[in-house]
């Protein structure tokens, strides 16, 4: 007898410092609930100072947390997700190895433009 399983359709990885976690969810709406949990964890904590290599980098360009949710395998799936800045701003984007900036339409925050992406 050969056991299937369903896999989940939707999979949350946050990069956060040196941790990476992963959280597996049966629909978008809970996992951009998750995402959305997660993003607000990391804005409560501390902002990223500025640090200084060949020149110096703000907290606005530094990224605190990459939080991204992937929809299927390595070739038929699409991803997406939101940096939070080491200033707490938050800033959608699309796509795994070529990201490309979400713009929030109208009155979207990040978290709907992706909603928007990812949605169909």
């Amino acid at each position: 007898m050969v056991r299937v399983t369903r896999e989940a359709r939707y999979r949350l990885t946050v990069r956060h410092g040196a941790k990476v976690s992963r959280d597996e969810f049966d629909d978008l709406d809970a996992a951009l609930a998750g995402l959305r949990r997660r993003a607000q964890e990391v804005r409560d904590g501390e902002p990223l100072p500025a640090v200084s290599m060949l020149r110096k980098f703000g907290p606005a360009e530094r990224v605190a947390a990459r939080l991204e949710i992937s929809t299927g395998g390595w070739l038929r799936g699409s991803d997406g997700g939101v940096d939070v800045m080491g200033d707490g701003k938050l800033i959608a984007f699309a796509g795994g190895i070529r990201r490309r900036t979400l713009e929030p339409r109208g009155e979207e925050s990040p978290f709907d433009a992706l909603r928007r992406e990812l949605g169909g």
